[in-house]
């Protein structure tokens, strides 16, 4: 290959790739939808928008329903703080309505321990064997139904 022929390529294939990365790479803009509560329900183009928030299933309890999270505290127990082997969570009937689902979780890590959802089964009680688990604080956190998050520290020792 003579050197001029080099020399044209080596010219010519960055400023083609750099055409290709162009072409391929356009703009589109991006929406977002909040519902009530501030949370995010939708991100994407506009045109989609529309038809995504009509089909998204949202749970919405009638204000009457809505419990504050000092009150939501008051009927649910955990014992025995700090942990050593087994933390028990019980709660009361009225709790049950709103409780989705409960989740442990290392503070300093970040990392899933534990995840359970409320099922009939569960009569308004869960325990979590921690007894493997290494000392520290660990986040206790109650996903409601309403999609509202409560969350306590727990530490084990």
């Amino acid at each position: 290959m003579s050197t001029r022929k080099i020399r044209l390529q080596s010219k010519i294939f960055p400023l083609l790739f750099l055409l290709i990365g162009f072409s391929g790479y356009s703009q589109t803009e991006v929406y977002f939808k909040y519902d009530e509560a501030g949370s995010q329900k939708y991100r994407g183009p506009e045109d989609l928008a529309g038809k995504t928030s009509k089909q998204l299933k949202t749970v919405s309890l009638p204000t009457n329903q809505m419990i504050d999270e000092k009150t939501f505290w008051k009927q649910v127990r955990l014992y025995p703080i700090p942990v050593n082997d087994v933390l028990t969570i019980d709660w009361t009937e009225e709790a049950d309505k709103f409780i989705e689902s409960v989740s442990l979780y290392q503070h300093s890590t970040v990392h899933w321990k534990f995840q359970q959802q409320n099922i009939p089964g569960l009569n308004k009680q869960l325990k979590i064997n921690m007894t493997g688990y290494n000392w520290g604080v660990y986040i206790l956190r109650l996903t409601l139904k309403d999609g509202r998050i409560f969350s306590k520290n727990i530490t084990k020792r």
